[in-house]
């Protein structure tokens, strides 16, 4: 159990991100409860600038992403039921002008569905380990929207599913930076 330095929502601590999936499907509503949740993150002038790419198991889709994975992320990915993309729209959509917090406000839609994958009982799982450049050719990402991150979902399964050496790895991390470490009153130190 994770211990907090001041009171949160228990949702917030129990949030994490394991990698054993049972290879099960998800219906369109497990999945869409995601993306809804996604969809009412806050974001500047509500301009919402997040974009998910995503494909389920065992479509076109799916392999075209799978494809794009290191092979760390492979490994265990291949139980996952939907591989996704994360992308954000660089300038504000109504105006043409830079918005300097599209990825701040992609990443609070982002913080959205992994709050709700953790209340529904899922495995929402974000990784870097991915060909950045390929994604933007394979998926025709457009110069627009800056590439952010990929993602995998799926039901949870026992660590036993995993190699020895995943399974290593298989446990909420409980050491963060303390508080005092990341927010200071006044300039920055």
């Amino acid at each position: 159990m994770r211990k907090t330095e001041y009171p949160i929502h228990p949702l917030i601590a129990e949030r994490w991100s394991p990698r054993s999936m049972t290879g099960e499907s998800l219906s369109d509503k497990e999945l869409f409860s995601l993306f809804e949740a996604a969809r009412w993150a806050p974001s500047s002038f509500n301009s919402q600038p997040w974009r998910f790419l995503y494909g389920k198991r065992e479509t076109t889709d799916f392999s075209r992403l799978e494809e794009l994975l290191v092979p760390f992320n492979k490994e265990w990915c291949k139980n996952a039921a939907v591989l996704g993309l994360t992308t954000a729209r660089i300038n504000f959509e109504k105006t043409g002008k830079p918005s300097p917090s599209h990825a701040l406000d992609t990443g609070a839609a982002w913080e959205n569905m992994c709050l709700q994958g953790t209340h529904l009982g899922l495995v929402v799982h974000g990784m870097s380990g991915f060909d950045y450049e390929k994604a933007r050719q394979v998926l025709r990402i457009p110069a627009t929207h800056e590439i952010l991150a990929m993602f995998a979902i799926g039901k949870r399964a026992p660590k036993e599913n995993l190699s020895p050496e995943l399974q290593k790895k298989e446990a909420p991390s409980t050491e963060r930076k303390p508080v005092s470490q990341f927010a200071t009153s006044g300039i920055f130190s």
